[in-house]
């Protein structure tokens, strides 16, 4: 259709549609809803069932305004953009209103939107420049912004694993490079390049040089950061006035986690749900800022040792002062989401309720640093903790304006107006007052009118279209006095008004008009004033969910009676009486059983576990992991004791199931994990193992399980665990001598077997498998013949029928020479 034939105001709509990126639908703002129009109306219809009508030959829907924001959130969710096209002019008859798009709304862009207030909202943005493959990302709801490059795409992946954002920006010529990244949204490569990414920072930040927030060395990274910007100001059309510190980082100040490590030690996500997490186990924070710090810390355990102390310092001191642990614990859980309250105040979607969570929160931090500066006589001191204080800015000034001009709870928008508290504005309360005066008169009204007409049933009532006006029933029409004008008739009577009536309803809404508008210019001063104290109030909230993460620790501690890890440079992993962090927790009233892990003490660092199917194997190496990444975060840890050397890695292989979307079999997704193990891991790591070598014929799962185990003791002397039902595998003690063999107890008892859940030195005699089987309830016969068949196996080959082809011969153990081939095995 030409644009000579649309209307003035579907010009206007498609000159605003024609400005959109791709992937983006807009809401156009029409009185009271928001429509759509032509492709985006066909496709809004569908995703949120929304009726499809038309306005001529063009296809349209709509949503109530006041009902948006749960479309939106739809919209965002199914992976669109949704620009917001708000009327910024006057609605004057006859002529266009004037309509401007406020903002683009996008999953990594969301600041309110249906946001887990535990959990960070991510945008990431990717490009490569050489060897180097840069990483920045931010979140639009809290203000943070960081940037850090990696030497590989494996090493980018699994770090993108852990940030885990909601979108991910690539460069339109690097997409065949990141096309394992999906969904992503494709930018213009020019932008993430040197110079107009450096010039979009500097401007930014307003600045001539960069040098300053320590990323010169990280040119992929800063091509990324300015990326990132550009798509978010200049696409997306947002503020980011509040990312006001870009924070360079690098991997190797953490222990690395690959995204199947992650996935495996379900530390943040579990098909189980949140409860059987890591996070589920630890989260005692008060504040949803403490809740989304914890989850970065899980992530990202530490590798300085210094750092790892300073935190364990201040759990220590906390746990040695149970009252201020829990008068700290009480202070926090009054204090609300400064970070996402602040950043909403920067962006157009800020209210007075944003205000009232600040007022809230500073008011309570006097008391928060009371707390704390009191228990700095403790025996057992923290310079995490004395530091805190410094940080903790309660703002005075700014509170207490906060607090004399708010109601209590606002309401949700500002445009109602209402959260001004009377007394804090001369002129807002003159309005009131005359709003006040002239519904008085209104309410008088009626009862003189009652009076005069003689009519009982006459109502002074109120529309938003109609305004004031008097309300007559049909049996008293013939009572209606000379001087009332007739306004409309409806089914039960007439409505009238009167000179007087219209006078002081212009008064009365005249005032109200000017009222809520005084409102409005009162918050955009709340907001200047909060605004101009922005990098104070985010050192506050970053301070305090610090103090709330180890707090969390510290009761977490108290609760469970964890203890301190002793952290070293040693290669040594030494538990007494470990416990699994979730597992135990959850079995309460069935106490778990502690096991005890020593590795490295007597030079032997890599231990073959082997014992039955549901003995414990699979929770014991998981359970060594957890606490290895746990005591690196700076926590107590569930063991009696524990003393660790500084891991740079934790390796998981276990469990698999098959990648269908890449055609890879259970077998080739295990092949590929122990391949990035090998390749990767170093003296320092720790690698867990399960099982390999299933999923292919036992010889050559069984060849691969001993070359695997012989690589990593031989090549890489990493501290490694590795269950298996290999049996042969434990002959390995005896050509290496840094092998020990560990078995998991077990007891025989009337043809049961009993799981003890015990850790022992020395190997399983056998795996049980069958009785396994019958505990899953197979059916007896089957349960009969597969001891048949086990036993003629012991002792021969079979045929077809499951019967021995040959005289029985007693089989050796075969133990190879440790230089022989491997094939000396069969």
């Amino acid at each position: 259709m030409s644009t000579e034939t649309l209307t003035p105001m579907m010009q206007q709509y498609h000159a605003l549609r024609r400005e959109l990126p791709p992937g983006t639908l807009l809401l156009f703002r029409l009185g009271d809803f928001y429509e759509m129009f032509g492709e985006d109306a066909v496709e809004a219809s569908r995703l949120l069932n929304l009726a499809l009508t038309k306005r001529g030959p063009t296809p349209m829907c709509g949503m109530p305004y006041h009902a948006a924001r749960g479309y939106i959130e739809k919209l965002v969710a199914a992976g669109w953009r949704a620009a917001i096209c708000d009327q910024v002019g006057e609605v004057q008859s006859g002529k266009l209103v004037r309509r401007e798009i406020s903002q683009i709304l996008s999953p990594g862009t969301l600041d309110d939107f249906g946001l887990d207030d535990r959990k960070p909202n991510y945008l990431a943005a990717l490009c490569s420049r050489g060897d180097a493959f840069g990483m920045a990302f931010c979140d639009l709801s809290t203000g943070e912004f960081r940037l850090t490059e990696l030497a590989s795409l494996p090493s980018l992946l699994d770090e993108l694993a852990r940030v885990s954002p909601s979108e991910i920006l690539v460069p339109d010529h690097q997409t065949d490079q990141f096309a394992a990244i999906n969904p992503r949204s494709v930018l213009d490569g020019y932008v993430f390049e040197s110079e107009p990414a450096t010039d979009i920072l500097r401007s930014h930040f307003k600045v001539h040089s960069l040098d300053g927030f320590g990323c010169a060395d990280l040119p992929a990274g800063t091509g990324a950061a300015g990326a990132l910007l550009h798509y978010i100001t200049r696409q997306m059309r947002r503020q980011a006035g509040h990312l006001n510190r870009l924070q360079p980082y690098r991997c190797s100040q953490f222990l690395i986690l690959d995204a199947a490590s992650q996935s495996h030690l379900e530390l943040v996500n579990s098909r189980a749900g949140r409860s059987m997490t890591l996070l589920g186990a630890l989260d005692r924070t008060s504040t949803p800022m403490g809740a989304r710090l914890l989850r970065e810390w899980i992530l990202h355990p530490l590798r300085d040792a210094a750092e790892i102390q300073s935190r364990q310092d201040a759990v220590a001191s906390l746990l040695s002062d149970a009252m201020l642990l829990g008068d700290l614990r009480a202070r926090l859980s009054e204090i609300r989401d400064i970070e996402r309250a602040t950043a909403r105040l920067h962006g157009p979607s800020g209210n007075a309720r944003d205000l009232a969570t600040l007022a809230q929160s500073l008011s309570r931090i006097p008391a928060l640093a009371a707390s704390l500066g009191g228990g700095q006589k403790l025996s057992i001191p923290s310079h995490l903790l004395s530091d805190s204080l410094s940080r903790l800015h309660a703002l005075p000034e700014l509170s207490d304006t906060l607090t004399r001009a708010l109601v209590e709870t606002p309401p949700p928008a500002i445009r109602e107006g209402g959260f001004i508290q009377p007394g804090f504005d001369p002129t807002l309360d003159e309005l009131r007052s005359a709003s006040h005066e002239g519904k008085n008169w209104i309410a008088a009204l009626q009862e003189k009118e009652i009076d005069r007409t003689g009519i009982k049933s006459l109502k002074v009532r109120f529309t938003s279209v109609f305004g004031y006006f008097i309300e007559i029933t049909k049996s008293n029409l013939g009572a209606v006095p000379e001087d009332y004008i007739r306004k409309q008739t409806t089914v039960g009577g007439e409505r009238f008004i009167t000179p007087e009536l219209k006078e002081v309803e212009g008064k009365i809404l005249g005032s109200e008009e000017r009222s809520r508008a005084r409102e409005i210019e009162i918050f955009a001063e709340l907001r200047s004033a909060v605004l101009a104290e922005l990098p104070l109030l985010q050192e506050t909230a970053n301070t305090l969910a610090v103090l709330d993460v180890l707090c969390s620790f510290a009761e977490t501690a108290r609760l469970h009676d964890y203890c301190r890890p002793e952290i070293d440079d040693s290669d040594i992993l030494h538990i007494t009486e470990g416990r699994h962090p979730v597992l135990d927790q959850l079995n309460e009233g069935n106490r778990f059983v502690p096991n005890d892990t020593d590795l490295g003490t007597d030079g032997k660092k890599f231990a073959i576990i082997t014992g039955p199917n549901m003995a414990g194997k699979s929770t014991y190496i998981r359970q060594v992991a957890l606490l290895t990444l746990l005591a690196q975060t700076g926590s107590y840890v569930p063991a009696k004791s524990m003393r660790i050397g500084l891991a740079d890695r934790i390796f998981t292989r276990v469990g698999a199931s098959d990648d269908l979307a890449r055609g890879q079999s259970t077998f080739m997704v295990e092949m590929n994990e122990t391949a990035n193990i090998l390749n990767n891991a170093t003296s320092r790591s720790l690698v867990i193992l399960d099982e390999i070598g299933r999923g292919t014929s036992t010889f050559d799962g069984l060849s691969i399980a001993w070359s695997v185990a012989e690589y990593l003791h031989d090549q890489i002397s990493c501290r490694a665990l590795f269950a298996t039902h290999y049996h042969e595998l434990t002959d390995l003690e005896r050509t290496r001598t840094g092998i020990l063999n560990l078995n998991v107890a077990v007891r025989e008892w009337n043809d049961q077997i009993i799981f003890l859940r015990k850790i022992l030195p020395g190997r399983a005699d056998q795996s049980y498998g069958i009785q396994v089987a019958r505990l899953a309830g197979l059916p007896d016969s089957i349960i009969a013949r597969a001891r048949e068949i086990l036993n003629n196996l012991e002792k021969s080959e079979l045929n077809a029928e499951g019967q021995p082809t040959r005289a029985p011969s007693p089989r050796k153990r075969l133990v190879p020479d440790p230089e022989a081939a491997q094939m000396a095995l069969f």
